[in-house]
């Protein structure tokens, strides 16, 4: 990496005073293993002792940038330590002043610097003789098996854990095959040709710094892209590039209840969502998907939803007690079961089911407690108030029975409007149950006997609609839903009695 000319002015400039007192240290340094010379104190005396074991982590040393060219940077470590590091070493052009970590590769006698390497930087010639813990190497996936990846670096073959792979659970790793990926040694024996190697250091270092730089970014109301890292039934967490935020369920929609996250959001999902909260000490983010979609349609719900207004909604859900229906995405309310017929239903879903669209017409809002009820029968014609003209009392009809109760049986005359054939008017036998007389479904002819429009009540006998229609064979009015009873044979008069 190091040239054998550095630059003449640079050279100059960072080359130690050639005093004797120098070429003696220098000569002294120029023979001490590479490792020793870096770890032990410069003050301290010379030693020979042996270098660390292999597998060892080499130390890392804080330096600050003072020169920059075009090839090479140079580093200041304090009083007559110098050392240069090539600009490959970088990412970005390094700004005098900054500071970084190095490690020491050599000590370059002819020049008096040390050839540095960044830490955190890309080790391009590694070897068993020269790999060290700490080091950044390049390797490509050859395969996987059961652990993790497998890695082939500068022909030396490498292993790397799954949960060293990424910061986040990797369910498919074969999506890594053939890659070229940048990782950390964390450990090797070069005896046995063992070497383990984490990219997940590397991710994590770049996420910390990612994430100090946006902390002081982030404000409260910005609307911010993030990515779904990870769902749970409460929320789900949103990745804004560095940064986790919880998105929790209630800011994922405007729907009131009890929702599930997954419902709403998938790992992998990118979305648009604000920033509502910030903890600058624990660095928590609190996000809202809602808030980023647009205005809570509760605002203004008063003026669009007035009450009377008609309006067409989705049957979202069906209970014993009426319907939910969605009137737009976050506003729903309750069509109440006695909202949904002029005349009584057994249960909701004989009227309404789910995923029906319905014309409805607004009865109630409150938009401080998100409420909001509607009406469908309310929607159409009312035929109660119009009842007296169509039906008369004395009048005879036909309908068909709805249901039975202990006290009579109610007929549908039209949609809508239903009267009731007491007990005491479905037959002029005795009646021990209406299901004895009548049968829901069944089509009969009753007679008007009163119509009570304020009170939406009419009146019916089956018995008198009976008594006026023809007479059945042989002069006997023939009981509705009864069999006709055949005559009795006259009693024969006169002859023998035996």
């Amino acid at each position: 990496m190091a040239k054998k000319d550095f630059g003449d002015e640079l050279k100059a400039k960072f080359r130690p005073d050639e005093s004797d007192l120098d070429r003696e240290i220098d000569a002294a340094l120029a023979g001490v293993p590479l490792e020793q010379m870096y770890n032990q104190d410069r003050a301290a005396p010379a030693s020979t002792s042996a270098a660390p074991a292999a597998g060892g982590a080499k130390s890392a040393r804080r330096g600050k940038i003072v020169s920059v060219n075009k090839d090479d940077a140079f580093v200041d470590f304090g009083g007559k330590s110098q050392g240069i590091v090539s600009m490959l070493q970088f990412e970005a052009e390094p700004k005098v002043g900054e500071e970084y970590d190095f490690f020491v590769e050599r000590y370059d006698d002819r020049e008096g610097l040390l050839v540095l390497t960044r830490k955190g930087a890309l080790s391009t010639n590694v070897s068993w003789e020269n790999l060290e813990v700490g080091q950044i190497v390049e390797g490509t996936v050859t395969g996987t098996n059961k652990g993790g990846l497998e890695l082939e670096v500068k022909n030396m073959r490498a292993f790397m854990p799954a949960g060293q792979v990424d910061i986040y659970h990797v369910p498919d790793l074969t999506q890594f095959v053939g890659q070229k990926l940048q990782a950390e040694v964390t450990q090797f024996e070069a005896g046995a040709r063992n070497l383990v190697l984490s990219r997940r250091n590397i991710l994590e270092r770049e996420r910390e710094e990612k994430k100090a730089k946006l902390m002081q970014e982030l404000a409260e109301g910005q609307i911010r892209r993030g990515t779904v890292r990870n769902v749970m039934d409460f929320g789900a967490f949103v990745d804004l590039g560095g940064v986790d935020g919880l998105l929790h369920v209630s800011e994922m929609t405007f729907k009131r209840g009890r929702q599930n996250a997954n419902e709403f959001v998938k790992v992998g999902d990118v979305l648009d969502v604000k920033v509502t909260r910030i903890d600058k000490e624990t660095g928590k983010l609190s996000l809202s998907l809602k808030q980023a979609l647009g205005t809570d349609p509760w605002a203004d719900a008063a003026t669009k939803y007035a009450v009377g207004t008609a309006i067409t909604g989705r049957v979202t859900k069906v209970e014993s007690f009426g319907a939910f229906i969605e009137v737009e995405e976050g506003l729903e309310g309750l069509l109440p079961v006695s909202e949904m017929s002029w005349q009584r239903i057994r249960h909701p879903a004989d009227v309404v089911k789910e995923g029906d669209t319905v014309r409805l017409v607004v009865i109630s809002i409150d938009p401080a407690q998100r409420r909001i009820s509607f009406s469908l029968k309310q929607a159409g014609p009312d035929p109660w108030k119009t009842v007296s003209e169509r039906y008369a009392t004395g009048m005879t009809t036909t309908g068909h029975v709805t249901r039975t109760a202990d006290f009579g049986a109610f007929v549908e005359l039209e949609p809508g409007l239903e009267g009731l054939v007491h007990v005491s008017e479905l037959s002029n036998q005795r009646v021990r149950t209406p299901g004895d007389v009548v049968k829901i479904g069944q089509e009969v002819t009753v007679r008007i006997l009163d119509v009570d429009a304020e009170a939406r009540r009419v009146s019916l006998s089956m018995k008198q609609a009976a008594a006026s229609a023809p007479k059945a064979a042989g002069g006997a009015e023939a009981a509705p839903g009864a069999p006709v009873k055949k005559k009795k044979r006259p009693e024969l008069r006169g002859g023998l009695d035996f």
